[in-house]
């Protein structure tokens, strides 16, 4: 593997710094990356003695092969590098070359931003919020499985190790693949906070620093990337899909965040119970309201509805907690500047640029309309009756994709985060996801039914 040329996070290099570390580092070619709606990475690799080109916004794409970005008769559209994000990859070196990447937002012909692009969308609503006075950091906390591939080559259902929560070697068989992961991912700029195999055989977690919504977006989908890459390195398949294996925990993107302004951590006022801001509050209140409506957006595929429910430690149930971590939304104990609140229904599989703006959305209609949540819950809501949680008006998440696309469709909070086209095309691509599954005929089906009748 060569090692890549470490960029500090959020520096803007110029157009010469890049062309001087090209030339430093023998990059052949360079991928200009950017995602769809679905949160698939897509990317274009054009030669790196083309970089004037693509510094100056000059090369194009056909928007009309991009599910749900443009149709046939208006397809011509530009990608703009971010020049923040300019690094090289480690895994694609050989031989004395290298390949590099550059984040890239999409443009309309007429240098538009096109309001199709989930990052564009993404600024979009972080503008809103920047007039209201607010920023937001996220820190997501990805999940994901490595399971065995067949003699083709083929991802199997066999996990990679039979180790537990935490457990160490030799029954965790992935400690130097995720060493090599971490290094990797350090590499390319992350500061990794921590490592450690989860709860299921086959399951692991790293954890990278929080950081502004934006850049931590990028990192997610660049985490994704890298994680897969080294994986299919070691002849192994990394999955993210949030529940690959029936009857054990699935994988989970829990997400914190908190708000500033004026410089400082809008969610702490250590006057308060739990040293929360009355924000904070309005905030939790306001995801809190929104979540359902937001559900398709954090859980987005029909596998996520088989993660969200009660038994494998996923939230399901709709309620806040300072510790509980039945709830599903916790603040953790650290105060200070560390002051968060962590929403823990969205997995891995989703469009982070979706989901960050669809959560901040949540929180600031909290805020602007004042919404107060309910009573913190201290109970385990795993152990309620039904009849002590309707009592207690605890309501829980969705219980399908298709109950999650009703729920998006009449959210004015959802539409307002994805802007109309995103909202529209999302839907539309849903839909038909859940149309193929609805008529699909299922092992399950052939297992129960075909002998007897």
């Amino acid at each position: 593997m060569v090692s890549a040329t470490f960029i500090p996070s959020g520096k803007e290099l110029s157009k010469d710094e890049i062309k001087s570390l090209i030339t430093e580092n023998n990059v052949k070619f360079v991928r200009l990356q950017f995602v769809d709606i679905n949160g698939q990475v897509k990317n274009m690799a054009v030669p790196a003695d083309k970089i004037d080109n693509i510094l100056n916004n000059e090369i194009m794409l056909d928007g009309s092969s991009i599910k749900g970005f443009r149709s046939i008769e208006t397809s011509d559209m530009y990608f703009f590098p971010d020049r923040k994000t300019f690094c090289i990859l480690p895994w694609r070196g050989k031989e004395g070359s290298n390949v590099a990447r550059l984040i890239c937002d999409i443009y309309n012909p007429d240098g538009t931003p096109f309001e199709g692009c989930p990052r564009t969308n993404l600024k979009r609503v972080l503008e809103e919020a920047k007039k209201l006075g607010y920023t937001i950091n996220f820190g997501p906390e990805a999940e994901f499985f490595l399971f065995k591939k067949d003699e083709n080559g083929r991802p199997t259902s066999v996990t990679h190790d039979a180790a537990g929560y935490y457990d160490v070697g030799p029954e965790d068989l992935g400690e130097d693949l995720r060493a090599e992961m971490v290094h990797t991912l350090q590499d390319m700029g992350f500061e990794i906070e921590a490592s450690h195999h989860e709860v299921a055989e086959g399951q692991h977690e790293i954890d990278f620093k929080y950081g502004d919504a934006l850049t931590t977006a990028d990192n997610v989908v660049t985490f994704r990337v890298a994680v897969k890459s080294i994986a299919a390195k070691y002849g192994l398949h990394a999955t993210f899909m949030p529940k690959p294996i029936f009857g054990v925990n699935g994988s989970g993107m829990h997400c914190n965040f908190s708000l500033n302004k004026d410089g400082k951590n809008a969610f702490l006022d250590e006057s308060k119970p739990y040293q929360l801001s009355q924000e904070a509050l309005w905030a939790i209140g306001g995801v809190l309201k929104n979540v359902r409506g937001i559900a398709a957006i954090t859980n987005p595929t029909v596998n996520s509805y088989k993660r969200l429910v009660p038994g494998y430690e996923a939230p399901v149930y709709l309620a806040w907690s300072a510790a509980n971590r039945s709830a599903l939304l916790r603040v953790p104990a650290k105060r200070g500047p560390g002051t968060r609140v962590e929403l823990r229904s969205p997995d891995p599989s989703c469009n982070p640029y979706m989901a960050f703006a669809a959560i901040l959305t949540a929180a600031l209609d909290g805020i602007q309309n004042k919404i107060d949540p309910p009573a913190p819950a201290e109970t385990n809501i795993y152990h309620l009756t039904e009849k002590e949680r309707k009592k207690m008006k605890i309501d829980s998440l969705p219980g399908s994709l298709e109950e999650a696309l009703d729920l998006l469709e009449k959210s004015p909070v959802a539409k307002e985060a994805l802007g109309e086209h995103i909202f529209n095309e999302f839907i539309s691509a849903k839909k038909r996801e859940w149309d193929s599954y609805r008529t699909a005929v299922t092992q399950w089906e052939l297992d129960t039914y075909l002998e007897k009748y």
